[in-house]
């Protein structure tokens, strides 16, 4: 019977992985209700999380499925040090993440439920907020650590596929660096399109699916390419793209600029609309912190005049 209930509780973990795998290949983030939608297995829908706790085990299944680290809202109360410490925890690098126990009782269920997983070497989905409401699923994730006297798990970071954790080295730090790559690229993301209120920063459009976070100066340089909002600037895809390639630039009074290889050319609205953003002032963020650096926007500039 244990057998039966432990390969049943494989298949339905494998179909929770399957279906996180695809809306990633759609969606950069999962939002709230993505994680409250669940999956089909077998024509029976499973839920991914509990809406009020952070660890889930479904009723159906022998083992944990789920934790979760909500991105707290501005001013909301931290109820959790994982909340605050998280991010900074793998941005530095280090094997895995603090995860506090549910309350001050190691033997409740929630906490049982991961000594379990942490026993057994289970794959589970750690669900981490990147912005309020907005989530990276880390699959698979282990609990690599259960310390009852600390009240915390800690989490660690598999690779695709891995059904138990790998003890080696070189494997864990490179799971590391992928979910950083991620995590670098959904908060930037959310943190500028929020900023400019969900608007192209060129062309006004207001969709904020279609949108990117460009950076100004690309994160690759140490000095002036750190993921903050004042790096950044939202713009759909053709625009992204075009700035890019040095077809627009803008200087560091805010005007936007199109290349003379553009200006020159007639073909169509599109052209026509690329090229009367020229010489006309970007959009701005709200709050004047959020605007793009003149630094930043000084170093690219020059890039694009030498381009163009």
């Amino acid at each position: 019977m244990a057998t039966t209930l432990m390969y049943e509780d494989a298949n339905v973990r494998g179909a929770a992985f399957r279906h996180l795998q695809r809306l990633h290949e759609v969606h950069d983030a999962l939002t709230s209700d993505h994680l409250s939608e669940g999956f089909i297995y077998q024509g029976a829908r499973y839920p991914l999380v509990n809406p009020q706790r952070g660890i889930f085990k479904p009723k159906e299944m022998r083992y944990l499925l789920s934790i979760r680290t909500v991105y707290p809202r501005k001013h909301a109360k931290v109820w959790y040090d994982d909340q605050r410490d998280v991010h900074r925890q793998v941005f530095e690098g280090v094997d895995t993440v603090d995860y506090a126990f549910m309350g001050t009782d190691p033997s409740a269920a929630d906490n049982r439920w991961l000594r379990e997983a942490f026993a057994e070497q289970v794959p589970v989905i750690y669900f981490l907020g990147i912005s309020p409401g907005r989530y990276q699923a880390i699959v698979p994730a282990f609990v690599a650590g259960w310390d009852p006297q600390a009240l915390k798990a800690r989490i660690a970071i598999g690779l695709p596929g891995e059904s138990r954790l790998s003890q080696e080295t070189a494997e864990r730090r490179y799971a590391l660096r992928v979910v950083k790559q991620r995590l670098h690229q959904a908060s930037f993301r959310d943190a500028v399109i929020a900023a400019y209120r969900g608007r192209c920063a060129l062309s006004g459009l207001p969709e904020p699916m279609l949108l990117d976070a460009a950076h100004i100066v690309a994160d690759a340089d140490e000095r002036l390419g750190q993921p903050v909002v004042s790096n950044g600037i939202p713009l759909s895809k053709i625009h992204h793209a075009a700035f890019d390639a040095h077809l627009i630039g803008i200087d560091p009074d805010f005007k936007v600029h199109v290349a003379e290889r553009l200006l020159s050319q007639n073909d169509g609205p599109m052209l026509e609309a690329l090229k009367r953003l020229h010489r006309t002032d970007l959009h701005l963020p709200g709050r004047p912190k959020d605007y793009p650096d003149r630094d930043r926007l000084a170093q690219r500039f020059e890039a694009f005049s030498t381009a163009a």
